[in-house]
């Protein structure tokens, strides 16, 4: 018998933050806690009148239409009986009746998550940082977590799936929802390299109010949650808080000091968050404990073995060093003039995660800067497809762009 429209009741009736574990330490099953009608509801001293009103109220039939819509939609409906529900997730107080998923869970089984978060309205730079951490989380087989919001959660779930690596969303509305179009394209390509989930039936919009409640679940599937770019009043601060009261890590990037930008991440190091200045600064203790679900020798390291610093790139290239005006004449102060060149940019090959679009603005790139009507009409692809695999390409430091809306590679 199928179980599922009984968990969809169940959530339909009490909400998404109802205490699971204590109703079921009663009643055992949502079905068994169905079957038992209202007497029983009072009886077990579990619920609040209230609470039995809306059990009362709550229809099973429209729990069954919601499991036919997603399995119309193929996406799955994962309960807490189920083996694809995540075991660190049931570790919380308010572990989710349901999710609904788009995707596969199974890529969080056997596996470090980590929870990457930071402001909507990020800087270049912090977009940058969370690209370039994400990624080499993803070489090392750590699997991303984050909102699929703007800002700081686009570039962590670009940074994972360019790294080769698996990335889950958590929205804070359901599956169907008309949740930033924009970004469309992204959860399309998060479901195929690891899963977009909410605790939310799929129509649910999104309203603001939820957005904090599933931050919980952001921070109950990681082992540690890291922050990029917080100010003071900042959501992800409230994941933070959440991954401290569920026993979970929290890093945090240090920050300008003087930007109010930073004032929430700064001010969780002083409270006692590590701070991180590379992607082995997040998983050194994990690889220890669990090493058969980490390669750390995976992270993209100096030439002298060290790992590279967030938002920096270390070319293998020496810079050359050429003499003006040829042979080894001297200037009028009688010193000799010596300039340095930088390298030029070498291309990099892309990650197996990208996909065919990226691939093909990326090998529009040679050694001069273009300009995006350049590149599209190069690419015979629409506007819209050339600026999120700019964006993409961007984030994950492959190019860069220059005054005069050029992009050059990096």
């Amino acid at each position: 018998m199928d179980i599922r429209p009984y968990w969809v009741w169940l959530q339909m009736a009490l909400g998404v933050r109802a205490r699971i574990d204590e109703i079921m330490a009663v009643f055992k099953s949502p079905q068994a806690l169905y079957d038992s009608g209202a007497v029983q509801w009072r009886l077990s001293g579990v619920f609040t009148s209230a609470q039995i009103q809306r059990l009362e109220k709550t229809r099973i039939e429209k729990a069954n239409e919601i499991v036919r819509l997603c399995d119309i939609n193929s996406w799955s409906v994962v309960t807490p009986d189920s083996s694809l529900y995540p075991p660190l997730l049931l570790e919380i107080c308010d572990y989710p009746a349901v999710l609904y998923v788009w995707g596969d869970l199974k890529c969080l089984k056997n596996r470090i998550s980590v929870a990457v978060v930071g402001t909507r309205s990020a800087s270049r730079h912090s977009l940058d940082v969370a690209g370039r951490l994400c990624a080499s989380l993803a070489r090392a087989c750590a699997v991303v977590i984050s909102g699929g919001a703007l800002g700081v959660d686009s570039a962590a779930h670009t940074g994972a799936i360019f790294g080769g690596g698996k990335t889950v969303a958590v929205l804070g509305c359901g599956l169907a929802a008309k949740y930033l179009m924009d970004n469309s394209a992204l959860r399309k390509n998060i479901s195929q390299n690891g899963a977009v989930i909410s605790e939310y039936p799929p129509d649910t919009p999104p309203i603001g109010q939820n957005f904090p409640i599933r931050n919980r679940i952001i921070s109950g599937l990681s082992y540690g949650t890291v922050v990029i770019e917080a100010g003071e009043r900042s959501g992800s601060l409230i994941t933070a808080r959440l991954a401290a009261e569920q026993g979970r890590d929290v890093f945090a990037v240090p920050g300008d000091v003087i930007s109010s930008s930073f004032t929430g991440a700064n001010r969780l190091i002083t409270d006692g968050a590590r701070p991180i200045f590379s992607a082995a600064d997040v998983l050194c203790d994990y690889a220890v404990t669990y090493p058969e679900f980490l390669d750390i020798n995976k992270i993209e390291r100096t030439l002298d073995g060290e790992p590279i610093p967030l938002g920096r790139v270390i070319s293998s290239a020496k810079p050359q060093i050429a003499h003006n005006s040829g042979h080894n004449k001297k200037e009028k102060s009688g010193k000799l003039k010596e300039v340095l060149k930088p390298p030029s940019p070498q291309k990099r090959k892309l990650e197996n995660g990208a996909d065919d679009n990226v691939r093909k603005v990326y090998a529009c790139f040679e050694d001069k800067p273009l300009q995006t009507d350049e590149i599209i009409r190069k690419c015979c692809l629409e506007t819209s497809i050339v600026i999120e695999a700019l964006t993409r390409l961007e984030i994950c430091g492959l190019i860069q762009l220059e005054s005069g809306n050029r992009y050059i590679l990096k």
